[in-house]
């Protein structure tokens, strides 16, 4: 597993981490969650990515239990808030910064997080107000780095722009073969100011893998039968999209992998992408995926997949 350095900060992660997001504390059983760990670990995989919202709270919870007997120092932890909590704990004001960090850390079953990330943008609340209260929480130890998700290049700029304040390592984007909008301005910002990408959903929910077949019923056990962890996939199971996944099979077999590996080798592609974070059910689906890292193929496969998936 090769590992990047996370934008201008002293972090080193694994090219592929372990995401948390509708699985742990929620649609994986904790049995079968810790052992996604426990594999996500022998893989070489040391970042892994959750935030307060998953299960309200749930899926920190169960990683502050099962990192609970592991060495601090052996993995990158990673969290998140803005949503609501409640009905009136949610965004990124002061008061919720502090309370929000707190709370993490005592699910965590730990005394600081590698990387807070704001998990959305809070237009409620001065920017100003939201960099100063992060930044309070790096000076007390709670946090070592800031990080954003989904946040336009506009906002990344105002930010960079307020004196005083704690600086963001950190973009954290849907990316994939199937969505590459960051593309436009958040990932040439981020490159020129020591920011970089941590990308969500680089399978598009599980869509990349070409499991699920057009015109076909999904597989049973998949994402998208499953109640809980199904409503996300709906929006890339459209006929044309996943009869595109299809002509994409014979470019990832003659690179000799997986359409999986293929689809995650081509988000590592890009030298501003630190780490790609896939969910697992199962551990053999991270042995799977954690093959992609340091995959070297052919640029002229990735044209020819991006020429296919982007006649959708």
């Amino acid at each position: 597993m090769k590992r990047r350095q996370l934008g201008a900060s002293d972090l080193h992660v694994s090219e592929i981490s372990l995401g948390s997001w509708l699985t742990y504390g929620v649609g994986v059983e904790a049995d079968k969650a810790r052992a996604c760990v426990d594999k996500a670990f022998d893989l070489g995989i040391n970042f892994i990515d959750t935030a307060n919202i998953y299960g309200r709270g749930a899926a920190e919870t169960l990683l502050g239990e099962t990192l609970a007997g592991r060495p601090r120092d052996s993995y990158v932890l990673a969290t998140k808030l803005f949503f609501p909590m409640t009905e009136t704990d949610r965004g990124l004001s002061a008061p919720q910064i502090a309370k929000q960090i707190d709370a993490s850390l005592k699910r965590l079953r730990t005394d600081y997080v590698d990387l807070y990330q704001c998990h959305r943008y809070d237009k409620r609340t001065p920017l100003e107000e939201t960099m100063a209260a992060l930044s309070e929480v790096v000076r007390q130890g709670k946090a070592r780095y800031i990080g954003f998700s989904e946040w336009s290049a506009e906002q990344i700029a105002a930010s960079q722009a307020l004196p005083g304040v704690e600086r963001f390592v950190s973009s954290q984007p849907q990316y994939s073969l199937l969505w590459r909008q960051p593309e436009e301005a958040v990932i040439p910002l981020a490159a020129r100011t020591g920011i970089s990408q941590i990308v969500w959903s680089p399978l598009a929910q599980g869509v990349l893998t070409g499991k699920y077949r057009p015109g076909a019923q999904p597989p049973e056990g998949s994402r998208a039968m499953s109640d809980s962890m199904g409503g996300p996939i709906q929006h890339w199971l459209g006929k044309e999209t996943l009869q595109a996944v299809e002509r994409l099979k014979p470019l990832a077999l003659a690179a000799g992998c997986s359409l999986a590996q293929f689809a995650l080798a081509w988000v590592l592609r890009e030298p501003n992408v630190a780490s790609a974070i896939v969910g697992a059910s199962r551990p053999e689906q991270l042995e799977e995926n954690a093959a992609a890292s340091g995959l070297k193929i052919d640029p002229e496969l990735f044209a020819k997949a991006e020429a296919i998936v982007g006649a959708i």
